[in-house]
C-alpha cells in the first residue's frame, strides 16, 4: 500500500539519520535534514512501484508521471519485477547519484552553483510522498506547487542538504522491497535471474517452504499476509508514530527547544 510504504520510508530515515536517543544515528544529518529527508525518503520508498501504470507514482505529477511510469514498466518487465530487486535499488541509486552532479554555475559568489539535479529529484520524490499520504489528493496543480516550493526552500535555506539525496533513494527503495518481501507475494530479489522453486514444492508437498520460495521464484517471509491486510495496518501505527515523533523532535530542535533536557526529565520519572 502506497501510504504504508511512505510511512516506513520516513520512519527509516528518522531511525538512520536522527541524532536522538530514539534513533541509531548511523548516517547523521542536521535537524533540517531529518525533517526534509523524512519526506524525501517517504517518496523514495515508493520508487519501486514506478513499474505500475495505475499506482501512486503514475498519478502523482500528471501528465509527466504517466509517461515515465509506462517506460519504467516496460523496461522492468512489469509490476514487482525489475524495480523490486537488488538491481533495481542499484539503478535508482545510480540515477540519484548521477543527478547530484547536475548543476548550474550562477557566477555569483554568494549564490554559487545551483544543484539542479537534486532539485528535480526532490520535486519528484516529495510529490510521490504527498500523493501517497493523500495530502494532495487528485488535484492537478497542488502536487506541482507544493513539491517545487519545498525544493526551492531547501535550495535557498539549506543547500548542503542535497548531498544525502542518493542515500535517501537507496534507503527508501530498500525499505520498500523489504516491506513487500514480508507480504504473501514476495519479491524477485535476484531479477533478472529467476530461480523457480522445485517441482515437489509446487505440488503441495512442501507447503511451508512454498510460502517462502514462491513458484515463480519470488522470495517471501509473509509476516503481514496479503498486501493491505489488517496486520499491515496494525504494523503501520507504531511505524507512523515513530516517524512523527522523530520529525517533531527535529523541528523542536530547529525552533531552539532543548529537547534533550525534556528527555532527561522523562527518564527521571522512571528510576532505575
Amino acid at each position: 500500500m502506497g501510504g504504508n510504504h511512505a510511512a516506513t520510508g520516513a520512519a527509516a530515515w528518522v531511525a538512520v539519520t536522527a541524532s536522538t536517543p530514539i534513533a541509531f544515528g548511523w548516517y547523521p544529518v542536521t535537524d533540517t535534514g531529518v525533517i526534509a529527508g523524512a519526506l524525501v525518503c517517504a517518496g523514495a520508498a515508493l520508487l519501486p512501484d514506478a513499474d505500475h501504470h495505475s499506482g501512486t507514482i503514475a498519478n502523482s505529477l500528471k501528465p509527466v508521471s504517466n509517461g515515465v511510469v509506462k517506460v519504467i514498466e516496460a523496461l522492468s518487465g512489469g509490476h514487482r519485477k525489475g524495480t523490486h530487486s537488488i538491481l533495481g535499488i542499484a539503478v535508482f541509486t545510480l540515477i540519484a547519484w548521477g543527478l547530484s552532479f547536475l548543476s548550474i554555475d550562477t557566477g555569483n559568489e554568494q549564490i554559487g552553483a545551483i544543484l539542479i539535479g537534486p532539485g528535480i529529484m526532490c520535486v519528484l520524490l516529495v510529490s510521490f510522498a504527498l500523493k501517497a499520504l493523500k495530502i494532495t489528493r487528485d488535484t492537478k496543480l497542488l502536487p506541482w506547487t507544493t513539491s517545487i516550493t519545498l525544493a526551492v526552500l531547501i535550495a535557498i535555506f539549506a543547500p548542503e542538504e542535497w548531498f544525502w539525496m542518493p542515500f535517501s533513494v537507496a534507503l527508501g527503495c530498500t525499505v520498500h522491497i523489504l516491506g513487500d518481501m514480508i507480504t504473501t507475494n514476495g519479491v524477485p530479489l535476484l531479477w533478472p535471474l529467476k530461480f523457480r522453486s522445485p517441482r515437489w514444492m509446487r505440488d503441495g508437498r512442501g507447503v511451508e517452504l512454498d510460502m517462502i520460495w514462491r513458484s515463480g521464484g519470488n522470495l517471501s517471509i509473509p509476516i503481514l499476509g496479503d498486501a493491505g491486510s489488517v496486520r499491515e495496518w496494525i504494523f503501520l501505527i507504531p511505524v507512523s508514530l515513530y516517524a512523527i515523533i522523530g520529525i517533531v523532535w527535529a523541528l523542536l530542535n530547529e525552533m531552539g527547544y532543548d529537547t534533550m533536557a525534556v528527555w532527561y526529565q522523562v527518564l527521571a520519572l522512571f528510576p532505575g
